[in-house]
């Protein structure tokens, strides 16, 4: 494994992290909560992931108390990202779908659910704590702000940052959130056949120092050869909101896009995906959705593999602006919904 420290922190990250949301909720089909620990252990002891991405909202908790059991007695050893906003509390049980469940920024809310993470986590601090899924609103809201100040100050949280969504795009906010002082990182959405706003983030997040994670990078499984177009999903997993006619193009982007993958390169498809990500100096860490011993390893290796050269990145590019955006953005504006649901987090 290699790792990146996020920029103005003397936090040091997995380049490959962990989402753990694919095991501990039903959204990404995992079910089998013995294998889900498994996976964590086996990510840090086999392959050397150290980040760890989780929120409150995940399982009610359940991604955290995962945390601590699957780490017990090692915590300096691991690094704990974690989100908050969601009113898990007064609104108990987890959501459905695609719908969210309402959120809270006021000062005590935040206390309180940062002192409830702590605890399921069973830690005395968070190394990174991030806004889940909020508005531009929040992003301005300086009394959100001074309290996760006065949480740094008291040694509870190490860092801070926000998590855009639920779903893809959210470029004012994600823009906003980069220009805030304080802010150590931000969480988007970013991979080859989903790749705005992402390209407007990069540059501003290098010039002001701010950590950029990547999250979907594999498009709901288009770019790690899981993808079936025969297969149905339960309206329970997130691959089920995605439009079919946006699946279909997005096999024939793929198609485009197969000088990155195959014995010639060194790398499979699901590798160079996470490597698109990583070929940006702001990208500190790639969150694959990981659901099995073979996947694990194929995007633990991912690091290992030929970094995508200076000529694939370009071909890349003249290929988005040349049509490959207009090919994918087509059959979301057909559906009539905003891109990507299934991405929400």
């Amino acid at each position: 494994m290699k790792y990146r420290k996020l920029y103005g922190t003397d936090i040091e990250v997995s380049e490959v992290g962990f989402g753990v949301w694919s095991v501990a909720t039903k959204w990404w089909g995992v079910t089998d909560e013995k294998l889900g620990l498994k996976l964590l252990r086996e990510a840090y002891e086999e392959y050397g992931i150290t980040f760890f991405d989780t929120a409150d909202v995940y399982g009610q908790g359940r991604g955290e108390t995962m945390l601590a059991e699957a780490f017990a007695g090692m915590r300096d050893k691991i690094v704990i990202g974690t989100k908050f906003g969601y009113d898990i509390y007064s609104h108990p049980g987890e959501r459905k779908g695609h719908s969210e469940l309402p959120q809270r920024w006021d000062p005590d809310f935040i206390r309180m659910a940062c002192e409830n993470s702590l605890r399921r986590l069973n830690t005395d601090y968070i190394d990174l704590y991030q806004l889940h899924n909020c508005r531009m609103e929040v992003i301005q809201n300086d009394a959100v702000f001074e309290t996760l100040e006065k949480l740094k100050e008291e040694g509870k949280i190490r860092a801070y940052g926000v998590a855009l969504g639920p779903d893809i795009g959210w470029r004012e906010e994600g823009l906003a959130a980069i220009n805030r002082p304080g802010m150590a990182s931000v969480q988007i959405i970013n991979n080859l056949l989903e790749q705005d706003p992402a390209r407007d983030f990069f540059p501003v997040a290098e010039e002001k120092q701010v950590s950029l994670i990547v999250r979907v990078p594999h498009a709901s499984g288009l770019l790690d050869g899981t993808y079936d177009p025969n297969k149905h999903f339960d309206k329970s997993d997130h691959r089920s909101h995605r439009p079919q006619k946006w699946m279909e193009a997005g096999l024939e982007a793929v198609r485009q896009l197969s000088f990155l993958y195959g014995p010639d390169t060194g790398r499979t498809i699901g590798q160079a995906a996470i490597l698109f990500s990583l070929a940006r100096p702001s990208v500190k860490t790639v969150l694959p959705n990981i659901t099995s011993e073979e996947n694990l390893k194929e995007f633990a290796q991912a690091v290992d593999c030929p970094p995508l050269t200076a000529e694939e990145m370009a071909k890349i590019e003249e290929l988005w602006v040349g049509g490959l955006n207009k090919l994918l953005e087509q059959p979301m504006a057909d559906s009539k919904t905003k891109p990507t649901p299934v991405a929400a987090r």
